[in-house]
């Protein structure tokens, strides 16, 4: 083989490479991925309750990068959750998933409310591929 047929074939083998790269950087700025942070309150003493019922219901959710709970270290009856999605199209099927429809069910007597929510659009970070 010739240096320049290798050459040819490292060439092509580049440009291939690159529009890959290129047509997944595309799709990537078509769909962003979606976050949300919100904060839910619980009735009052339930928190811990609340918790264990969002806990089972958020298993198995196609699309979900990130789901995270945590207790609000100033307020015993608040949980805040941290949600990042492949995108806005995949959170809102996950709301339609039976152990999530089961999930909120079970918590809705228990949830005092959301006083506070945020969309957000993830761009990388520990823990996620951007």
């Amino acid at each position: 083989m010739t240096d320049t047929m290798i050459d040819r074939r490292n060439a092509l083998a580049g440009g291939i490479a690159l529009a890959a790269v290129a047509s997944t950087v595309r799709a990537q700025e078509k769909r962003p991925m979606y976050g949300l942070i919100g904060q839910m309150l619980a009735a009052p003493g339930k928190r811990d309750d609340l918790l264990a019922i969002l806990g089972e219901g958020t298993e198995d959710m196609p699309g979900c990068l990130s789901y995270v709970i945590a207790k609000d270290p100033a307020n015993a009856d608040a949980l805040w959750i941290t949600e990042v999605w492949t995108d806005k199209d995949a959170h809102a099927a996950s709301l339609k998933l039976p152990s999530v429809q089961a999930a909120i069910a079970k918590a809705r007597p228990i949830i005092a409310g959301f006083p506070q929510h945020f969309e957000t659009i993830p761009v990388g970070g520990h823990g996620l591929k951007s």
